[in-house]
């Protein structure tokens, strides 16, 4: 394992690996504390991996780890991410899950937590402090089985920072199995009963749904999960055709439109499952329709995780997984649920039916949701004025969507000593690639109005005006 730290210094745990507790649950669902386990947890090109040899590797990374109280978790490849999350979690270490790789977003993570470290898969440039990078070939040590306390804070996942800075979220183990058997539940139709259902998942596994579905999943039930992350309709019918029986497909809005719109050909599905922004419901029949399985959409936020889902082809209200409690509030909606300490509020508007499910009526106006990740047109402003050199800028979505379905992120700028090619370059460094404005234009002036707002129509027809 090469690193920028030493990786032989002690961790800093809270309590040991295998220790005796009361509380004390197996770090894999089914496998008893008092031997190894047999079924696959993790499948792709390179073959098959058992529990048992996870167990062996988590073992191995987590005696190197360095000390620290928190790992920022960049791992790229899912089963990599698998192992360094659990190697920290047996540790007494927190995972930190930023909502991307962008140099700022780490530097801000690290910031407001100092007592941590970057551990990840890739070749990352600029290099993250404190970085220490996996090898592709894990070690691997024998030892006691593995287990983590159901009140061990295991991981911290971060909201966009949609509405300023990214907010933290923190997730305990007794916490993510509870919700697990949540959606083990809800998707219990979807699965195989007489053996291990394959996942293959679009979705990066620092998201709060990747987490859920990708990591989770694997890690507490009957289910192995493939250990790339594919994101073109062509890796994706590859990595399926990696299954060895009709696999379960977790992805999103914008990738189910890619696959139906490119025509590729899939192996038989078990199911699709998909989240993190709106399902159109003609979307979710033509995929039906296609792939010859059910879609099943399911909501849920980082805050809460996931708490409903529905069949999109075909009903509009959304079910209440088993437990939950949907409860309007003038502001918004609060949600009760077993795995939630307390009530959490969300911005959304719900109307409630006398069943208990419940239709959304709106979110807030400027939130985007793309390819699993969230920002806000606001924040987004806030950064592009925030560059040295711009005067006055917005950022805005156009009306028209592109091939994939995606309604494009546009800017206009005042920066009379800028190009836009440098401007672009100083928003990459805090902003996802995905949210970059595609176009982005510089004008003389903004059209504001009296009050100095931008109305929407005179900025979509400077825009226009500029091409």
């Amino acid at each position: 394992m090469s690193a920028v730290i030493d990786p032989s210094q002690d961790g800093h745990a809270s309590s040991p690996i295998g220790g005796a507790s009361s509380r004390l649950r197996p770090l894999l669902a089914g496998t008893p504390l008092a031997d190894g386990a047999s079924r696959t947890l993790a499948f792709g090109p390179g073959g098959a991996v058992e529990c048992a040899r996870f167990e062996r590797e988590v073992r191995a990374l987590a005696a190197r780890l360095p000390q620290a109280r928190f790992a920022v978790n960049l791992c790229e490849n899912r089963y990599r991410f698998l192992v360094a999350l659990c190697a920290a979690a047996v540790r007494g270490q927190v995972n930190l899950l930023p909502s991307s790789r962008a140099p700022a977003t780490v530097d801000d993570v690290l910031g407001r937590y100092p007592d941590s470290y970057c551990i990840g898969d890739l070749d990352l440039a600029p290099l993250p402090p404190r970085y220490l990078r996996m090898d592709e070939t894990l070690d691997q040590l024998d030892g006691a089985p593995l287990a983590v306390d159901d009140a061990a804070l295991v991981a911290i996942g971060f909201t966009s920072g949609s509405t300023g800075q990214p907010k933290p979220n923190p997730k305990t183990w007794g916490a993510f199995r509870t919700s697990t058997a949540q959606n083990l539940a809800a998707l219990h139709d979807l699965l195989r009963a007489d053996g291990v259902t394959e996942v293959v998942a679009t979705v990066p596994p620092q998201h709060m749904y990747g987490m859920e579905m990708s990591v989770m999943l694997p890690l507490l039930g009957a289910i192995a999960v493939h250990a790339q992350r594919p994101f073109f309709p062509g890796d994706v019918a590859r990595a399926l055709a990696d299954a060895s029986a009709p696999p379960l497909l977790v992805t999103t809005p914008v990738h189910l439109r890619a696959l139906v719109e490119s025509r590729v050909e899939l192996p038989a599905l078990a199911g699709i499952v998909s989240a993190t922004a709106p399902l159109p419901q003609e979307l979710a029949l033509e995929a039906e329709q296609r792939y010859g399985c059910e879609v099943r959409e399911v909501f849920g936020s980082t805050e809460t995780c996931v708490f409903a889902r529905r069949r999109t082809a075909h009903e509009q209200a959304w079910t209440p997984l088993p437990g939950v409690r949907v409860c309007p509030q003038p502001d918004g909606t609060a949600i009760h649920a077993p795995h939630l300490p307390e009530p959490v509020a969300l911005a959304d508007l719900m109307e409630v039916e006398a069943d208990g499910r419940f239709h959304l009526r709106g979110r807030a106006a400027d939130l985007l949701e793309i390819a699993g990740k969230r920002a806000s047109l606001g924040d987004l402003t806030r950064k592009l004025l925030a560059i040295d050199g711009v005067d006055d800028g917005a950022v805005f979505q156009l009306d028209e969507a592109d091939a994939f379905g995606v309604r494009r992120i546009a800017a206009l700028v005042v920066a009379p000593e800028l190009d836009e090619a440098r401007i672009l370059a100083a928003l990459r460094r805090s902003v996802d690639p995905v949210f970059l404005p595609r176009p982005l234009r510089k004008v003389a002036a903004l059209p504001r109005n009296e009050t100095g707002k931008l109305p929407r129509h005179a900025l979509q027809a400077l825009l226009h005006a500029q091409d």
